[in-house]
């Protein structure tokens, strides 16, 4: 499961990209022909599905505030078929640890069965076999709601993942975007199950406790939201124009802990899907999961310069990109909030079930080495995107 850690948004995207287009691209204009493909194509699926209403994308959905804290169904429920049939024995794990345990309990107690349940070893085999299936993980951030995400998905299994089957030329790069994802027939057909998994899992379940659980939630999310948008985010904003995150959208999900989803798109929006914190005591995890994220695009950079090209070879490279987003995301909340950064160390000691001991600074240290020149050049990057050079 470790390989879950080291595929960041960005590297997953150029690939995807690269293999509908056969080329590489510049991201950011990448990313806006991704979405364009997504918005049309998924538009002209659902004009041929009369059940489904026409879905408000996440563009329509804005704000004038910046990076509006949001919570979103169609993002919990994929994530939380990945939570039900994933193990993860990772440092830093993606799933809360109680989170299907709990839903296991809910479910037993309604005496419910679903199609995820029928299904689940075969699904949980085909991660096993076929890891890099992992990233589809990612995907629910591209769409705006679960009807548009549940069109594209029919689409692609109806079309078996051939975008010759499609009847217009944006159906057919939505089919060939989720085909470089979904790769082989077994991937296909884990596609097929998965989806009729949720589908089972939402009507059965997942809808009613979603709806329940959010209600639960509404006095904590809008302390979340208030300390975000009051304190958190202004502090943070000048970070985020630098790094090309200036708007977004800063999703909470419960089945999620302390290493969040990400999908960047430049100044115009991105998504950071992180956990949903527990209690008002926890709502600064929001902010700790949030900078873990953000800071990625500087780490990557990092470790990119301060590795050879063997260590990129053997893989040593990706495992010190997991570490370094650690420590980085410590650095940038002590940069906004010096007496946080103990705070973030032990919320991150505790996802790796380490002690934080007498001095949790040392500790932490301790627990997510990284080379002295690495550490010094992710500093140095947190400090001119604070100090806008």
């Amino acid at each position: 499961m470790e390989v879950l850690h080291h595929l960041r948004a960005l590297l997953h995207l150029t690939a995807i990209l690269s293999g509908i287009w056969g080329f590489q691209l510049d991201m950011r204009y990448a990313v806006r022909r991704i979405r364009s493909v997504l918005v049309t194509a998924c538009a002209v699926a659902l004009t041929v599905i009369p059940t489904l209403s026409a879905p408000r994308t996440a563009l329509a959905q804005r704000t004038d505030a910046r990076w509006p804290v949001r919570s979103r169904e169609h993002v919990d429920l994929w994530l939380h078929g990945f939570a039900m049939i994933s193990s993860d024995s990772s440092q830093i794990p993606i799933f809360a640890p109680s989170y299907r345990s709990a839903l296991t309990v809910a479910k037993n107690s309604a005496n419910i069965f679903s199609e995820l349940d029928a299904n689940h070893e075969s699904l949980a085999k085909r991660l096993r076999d076929n890891p890099s299936l992992l990233a589809a993980q990612f995907l629910p951030l591209y769409f705006g709601s679960w009807a548009e995400m549940e069109s594209a998905l029919d689409l692609f299994v109806k079309s078996d993942g051939n975008p010759r089957a499609a009847k217009t030329d944006a159906s057919a790069e939505l089919i060939a975007f989720l085909a470089s994802t979904f790769r082989s027939t077994e991937d296909r057909d884990f596609a097929r199950r998965f989806l009729a998994g949720l589908r089972s899992e939402r009507d059965l379940l997942f809808h009613t406790w979603w709806l329940a659980e959010t209600k639960k939630r509404d006095q904590l999310f809008e302390v979340v939201d208030s300390l975000w948008q009051k304190v958190q985010r202004p502090a943070l904003q000048s970070f985020l124009n630098h790094t090309q995150l200036g708007n977004g959208e800063l999703i909470l999900s419960p089945s999620l802990d302390a290493e969040g989803r990400t999908v960047n798109e430049g100044k115009k929006m991105n998504r950071v899907a992180v956990g949903f914190p527990e209690s008002r005591e926890h709502a600064t995890d929001v902010l700790f999961a949030f900078a873990h994220e953000a800071v990625s695009s500087l780490t990557t950079a990092s470790v990119d310069d301060n590795t050879t090209p063997a260590e990129k070879r053997s893989g040593a490279a990706a495992k010190l990109q997991s570490t370094a987003s650690v420590r980085g995301g410590a650095m940038l909340v002590g940069k906004i909030s010096p007496e946080l950064a103990p705070k973030y160390a032990a919320f991150y000691l505790r996802a790796a079930g380490v002690a934080p001991g007498t001095d949790v600074m040392a500790t932490f240290a301790k627990t997510f080495p990284l080379p002295a020149e690495m550490l010094a050049s992710i500093e140095r990057q947190i400090a001119i995107a604070f100090g806008g050079i």
